[in-house]
């Protein structure tokens, strides 16, 4: 059942699908158990009425080391968010890109210059600092939070409040910025060095490749694992399937379950709203960030950026509430929108609310880069909550823990 050498994968998301990828060039045999009905654990797409509908807001960096390494993403045909963003400030939507994005960007970029001049200083040496320095630089640990870090950096309080604390509530769900300021200049570089994509066919079509790549009849769905056995696993139905090794490769609170000697994560949360309208309430594919509401919204014209997402004559828009599972939310965030917008929104069809209370796991100051993922001989674990919450953690992940099991069976 588990293939010639009796490896066991429980669970069919990035990390999981990695550590097969990187077993299967191997030549080890290996098969894959997911609980879902189809492989991604939490990068899934759903499609209602035509729209593709991530599971909570996502975006694909290009510039991930992982990815850049383990993915083709040129057959994602991915489409790209604007290299920027619009804050809305007290003084109105103020465009943050570079100016090739047209004279809305050449505007907002000046006015931003001329009424900050010393944080436009201090961002542009920030963003140089991390696009150009050595990996061990940004990779290094001082113990400080992100928001410590922009302090440290000089940052006003309004830059940070109307701009860069909305935004990167939005990608660490942490409206308190206390993520690691590691985190935080290792996901800074990755942006400036590629900005943020989707791929046409919604995010679960970067698991989708990964699977794909692996021998038909690998990955399992619908297979739940209730237990490790000295010799296996059991599943929820009862079946005991034996495997020589194997790699627990599901979200943190699942692998404590099983695994006795890993620890849960703490969590962020997310709500994730999505809404059918007419016609676009903005013609570009930007994300917007609100610093002036408590919400923390940021959001975007999906289907501006990737036409896939929404049919024709439809517009698709997200709207993401950081660090709160709660979709009772939804009307205070249609009124929200209607600001931000400076439309009616009362037309738009609530497609879809997501409230995701365990979306990313807690990475705060002082965490390791790392944590081990060969717990026995025999016995593996991996996923975001071992490396960085991010794609980017998931992947490499995956990938040690296959390096271990091999080093373990030649060893």
């Amino acid at each position: 059942m588990a293939g010639e050498s009796g490896v066991i994968v429980v669970g069919g998301g990035l990390a999981g699908l990695s550590a097969a990828a990187r077993l299967h060039r191997a030549g080890i045999g290996t098969t894959v158990l997911e609980a879902g009905d189809d492989v991604g654990g939490r990068v899934r797409t759903d499609v209602v009425d035509g729209f593709r509908l991530d599971r909570g807001f996502q975006v694909l960096l290009p510039a991930y080391p992982a990815v850049r390494r383990l993915v083709d993403v040129k057959a994602l045909r991915p489409k790209p968010f604007t290299r920027g963003t619009i804050a809305v400030t007290e003084t109105g939507r103020r465009w943050l890109a570079g100016p090739w994005h047209g004279l809305p960007a050449v505007g907002g970029a000046a006015g931003f210059a001329a009424g900050h001049p010393g944080d436009a200083a201090r961002m542009a040496a920030l963003a140089a600092r991390d696009l150009l320095a050595p990996d061990a630089t940004v990779r290094a640990d001082a113990g400080r939070s992100t928001a410590e870090e922009l302090r440290r950096w000089g940052l006003s309080a309004a830059t940070v409040e109307q701009v860069l604390r909305p935004f990167l509530a939005g990608v660490f769900l942490d409206p308190s910025l206390r993520t690691s300021a590691r985190m935080f200049h290792l996901l800074w570089r990755s942006f400036l060095r590629g900005g943020g994509v989707l791929p046409a066919e919604g995010m679960q079509a970067l698991p989708r490749q990964l699977a794909d790549g692996l021998p038909p009849g690998t990955v399992r769905t619908g297979v739940e694992v209730a237990e490790i056995t000295a010799d296996g696993v059991r599943t929820g139905d009862g079946e005991h399937l034996p495997a020589r090794a194997v790699i627990v490769a599901t979200d943190g609170d699942t692998a404590a379950r099983l695994l006795p000697g890993v620890e849960a994560p703490a969590w962020h949360a997310v709500t994730t709203f999505y809404y059918r309208a007419a016609a676009t309430p903005l013609r570009s594919p930007t994300l917007l960030v609100d610093g002036l509401d408590e919400l923390l919204l940021n959001t975007a014209v999906l289907s501006e950026v990737a036409p896939g997402y929404a049919p024709s004559g439809s517009a698709l828009i997200s709207a993401s509430v950081p660090d709160r599972a709660d979709p009772g939310l939804e009307p205070q965030v249609r009124r929200r929108l209607a600001r931000i917008y400076g439309t009616e929104t009362g037309g738009w069809d609530l497609l879809a609310a997501y409230a995701l209370p365990r979306a990313l796991p807690v990475f705060g100051p002082g965490a390791p880069l790392r944590l081990p993922v060969r717990l026995a001989p025999g016995r593996y674990v991996c996923g975001d909550h071992r490396d960085t919450p991010s794609v980017q953690g998931a992947l490499v992940s995956g990938q040690r823990a296959a390096a271990a099991l091999m080093a373990d069976l030649t060893g």
